[in-house]
């Protein structure tokens, strides 16, 4: 039996297990029936707190719901500080290893701030036909890559058909790209909606997606830092960053990481 933590972030739900001890193996058929949200645990990735391999607290393993790995997850990220802290007996301050880098996650209450790795690949004003219609997209890595639209009406967008016209678009190829829809609500304020890549629909929330928004709407506006995003979920998270005329550093990510419950499952091979 795998014995696991749900845990939720900004709408943004992950399975948790503690995989210090090294000896839990999963395989992506496991983790995709795990994070089956009719026949399994349900969630938008399976997260593993493993050792550090060099020089952190620990290393964070994220997988997509579909089994897949994938190199960071900004609402994962912030729950993985929190279920690492309490691992740990932590109560302020953790570091962990990523694919995208080293991240630190500082704790207040049940807010987690998150500092991210340096943000890379800027593509601005690309005209892209999505589904027969043609938009101005742009683009950024935030630890994964994302592309964003915006639009005047957020909620008309058809976030299936769009999202994924984006997500797979060939000029993401081969690998594709997270999509992004966001919308102006304010002079350092957006709402956005996210197709992510992995989970093949829209979620209610998507960490590094609010980061590559916020910093894409300050390239092309000068917006303030910091800029608050409006998530899908409900919740308003703030994305902060220092900016130098050519880039971006001490970009963090602050917003809640909550404990659901725990849990054990057979779903495993």
């Amino acid at each position: 039996m795998l014995h696991f933590t749900k845990m939720n972030g900004a709408g943004n739900d992950f399975v948790m297990v503690d995989n210090r001890h090294g000896a839990l193996l999963l395989d992506k058929a496991s983790i995709a029936r795990i994070c089956d949200r009719h026949r399994g645990v349900g969630g938008d990735g399976l997260i593993a707190v493993e050792p550090a391999q060099n020089g952190a607290d620990f290393r964070m393993r994220y997988y997509n719901a579909d089994g897949g790995e994938a190199e960071m997850c900004g609402n994962g990220a912030r729950c993985f500080g929190r279920f690492a802290a309490r691992l740990s007996g932590r109560t302020d301050l953790v570091s962990f290893e990523t694919m995208a880098g080293v991240i630190t996650a500082r704790l207040f209450g049940d807010n987690v701030q998150i500092e991210m790795s340096v943000p890379h690949s800027f593509q601005l004003n690309e005209t892209l036909d999505l589904a027969g219609d043609t938009h101005t997209v742009h683009a950024v890595n935030t630890g994964v890559p994302h592309a964003i639209v915006f639009v005047e009406e957020l909620e008309a967008v058809d976030i299936r058909k769009a999202g994924s016209a984006l997500r797979y678009h060939p000029h993401f190829a081969p690998k594709g790209t997270n999509a992004n829809f966001a919308a102006q609500v304010g002079p350092q304020a957006l709402a956005i909606r996210t197709y992510e890549r992995g989970v093949e629909d829209e979620t209610l929330a998507c960490g590094t997606g609010m980061v590559a928004c916020a910093l894409i709407f300050h390239s092309l506006t000068g917006a303030a830092s910091p800029i608050a995003v409006q998530v899908r979920g409900g919740d308003t998270l703030q994305i902060s960053f220092e900016h130098d005329g050519a880039n971006y550093s001490n970009v963090k990510l602050t917003g809640p990481a909550d404990f659901v419950f725990e849990g054990e499952t057979a779903l495993i091979s």
